[in-house]
């Protein structure tokens, strides 16, 4: 099958949405029944993002297959049906990588390596590969043009256009457009420069999708095309909007698919967009509302929690109900601030890693159980429910992690042991070497996870180094404590629950991962039907 090549660059300034902007691309081009992936291309250094510290670049977006990824393609996943793969994301930090394994290998033997071709035809060899078998490929070039990071993928994707002909490439470019509210004009001099850095580069882009805060008008649009080298229906208009899901609507209302299907040359039915139009309405016509509460401490930079922030919204979407969500920083949470507990619907602690804001966290759970409120606990969320539990119900107070405490004597929580052979797995690396990706999960019948998936077998998505220690909790058998999802073979604990509560599960893995807005995830629907079933208050403010 010939590929078609979609390459997307971003101008001005950082963080416009080219992430949102190529999956709802791409979810108009699949809404026309063309076979599209998406992959992203980033210029840091790293290897991947695994090790990057979430105020910095956002979430960690796991893989089917155990990648640890760019938070965009939690985007494309929540947008096309195509399931990512470690081949959908790579970084500068990798090819380097690649190549210098290769010269090292012998495989250049003789020759200087140097970023053209070296560097350039690795780039373009993963491009081909995560390609195959599609006939649209959207590649996303993280940054922004100008970036002395981006230059050897810009090259790259130019190099792409002269190997693949023309025809079978298209050059997308993402900018800026401010608006100046003294003089209530909107400014297209920055989008100018930004494409005539591009063409410095040697890429003339074949759309522009301008970014505003108002719509673009007609006079603006054609002063853009005449600027910029393109014709007037090629410069999209993307004003800003209360809804991403809304997105694809508007790039199809301005012909963006058609122009794309054109150029291609791709004959193919007219976008069936109900299912974006549904997703919409029913967003846009919730007739009830709740308040959940996410206890973190990356609170200062939300991207560190999309995939769970969405997954809520997709909750409120499949059940009619609006989801207010407070972030709530678990450092500033102490004994006398517990009251503010008292105005939520729901308390929700997502994964994280070490100590910081770790007794605020456990006076939330310790709250949400002893007044019946809604609990859901990911990753850690699960790790310090069973901690409180054991502390303050079973009276173990030195029940720790060795997260925390490499040395306390009751680790509940303990490092991923080999179960064989019975030692910790260790590793003197930190990238790479945790539990991660797809892995199946048994739940137990009467359970109140087996009633909402409505099956025995599950397969979620991990990311852990740490687990429940099964030794010592044979110790600690309670009536209350009901483990309701197991690991294949029964080598660890994956689930548990609170009988005596009225919603009250932690699990180990990320069940925000496999939302979307379409279908939701079943945990995060129950949780926040429960959460609005026990709501007698039903008012926003904090």
């Amino acid at each position: 099958m010939k590929t078609n090549y979609i390459f997307i660059t971003g101008g001005v300034v950082s963080s416009l949405g080219k992430g949102i902007a190529a999956a709802s691309l791409g979810a108009i081009l699949e809404a026309r029944n063309l076979d599209v992936t998406i992959i992203k291309l980033d210029p840091y250094i790293n290897v991947d993002p695994g090790t990057i510290s979430p105020i910095q670049h956002g979430e960690v977006f796991v893989t089917e297959d155990g990648s640890e990824t760019d938070l965009d393609l939690g985007h494309y996943e929540r947008f096309i049906t195509t399931k990512m793969t470690k081949k959908n994301n790579f970084t500068t930090g990798s090819i380097y990588s690649e190549v210098l394994e290769k010269e090292r290998r012998g495989d250049y033997l003789g020759e200087t390596i140097q970023i053209i071709p070296h560097i350039t035809n690795a780039i373009k060899n993963r491009i081909i590969e995560g390609s195959k078998n599609k006939k649209i490929a959207i590649i996303e070039i993280g940054g922004t043009v100008g970036d002395i990071e981006s230059l050897p993928f810009l090259e790259a994707i130019r190099q792409m256009a002269v190997d693949l002909r023309r025809k079978n490439v298209m050059y997308i470019h993402l900018t800026l457009l401010p608006y100046i509210s003294v003089s209530k004009e909107i400014k297209t001099k920055p989008t100018q420069h930004s494409v005539k850095q591009l063409l410095s580069i040697g890429i003339q882009p074949d759309v522009l999708i301008c970014r505003s805060e108002k719509k673009i008008s007609k006079k603006e649009k054609e002063k853009i095309a005449l600027f910029c080298n393109i014709i007037k229906k090629a410069v999209i208009s993307l004003q800003d909007t209360d809804s991403i899901y809304k997105i694809p609507i508007f790039l199809n209302k301005q012909g963006l698919d058609d122009y794309i299907c054109n150029y291609f040359k791709l004959k193919v039915p007219k976008a069936n967009l109900s299912i974006w139009k549904k997703v919409v309405f029913l967003e846009s016509n919730t007739n009830k509302k709740i308040k959940i509460g996410m206890i973190g401490k990356y609170i200062e930079l939300p991207d560190a929690y999309k995939s769970i922030i969405e997954a809520l919204r997709h909750a409120g979407i499949k059940t009619k109900i609006s989801v207010n969500i407070k972030l709530i920083d678990s450092e500033k949470i102490d004994n006398k601030k517990t009251k503010i507990f008292k105005k939520l619907d729901g308390i929700l602690i997502p994964g994280g890693f070490g100590n910081r804001g770790i007794n605020g966290k456990l006076l939330a759970i310790k709250y949400a159980r002893e007044n019946n409120l809604p609990y859901f606990g990911i990753c850690l969320g699960m790790h310090l429910a069973l901690i409180e539990f054991i502390r303050n119900v079973i009276g173990i107070k030195e029940a720790d992690s060795t997260e925390f405490n490499k040395n306390c004597k009751f680790p509940i929580i303990h490092k991923m042991r080999n179960e064989e052979k019975n030692i910790e797995m260790n590793s003197m690396n930190f990238g790479g070497t945790m539990r991660l990706g797809g892995q199946l999960c048994i739940l137990k019948k009467n359970s109140l996870v087996y009633e909402i998936y409505k099956k025995k077998q599950i397969v979620e998505r991990y990311r852990h180094r740490y687990q429940i220690n099964k030794k010592l909790l044979k110790e600690i058998e309670n009536n209350d404590l009901l483990l309701s999802g197991k690991s294949k073979k029964n080598k660890s604990i994956e689930i548990f629950e609170l009988k005596n509560h009225s919603w009250f599960i932690a699990c180990q893995f990320h069940p925000e991962f496999n939302s979307n807005p379409k279908n939701g995830h079943p945990l995060f629907i129950d949780f926040v039907k429960k959460s609005f079933s026990l709501n007698k208050k039903n008012n926003f403010k904090i």
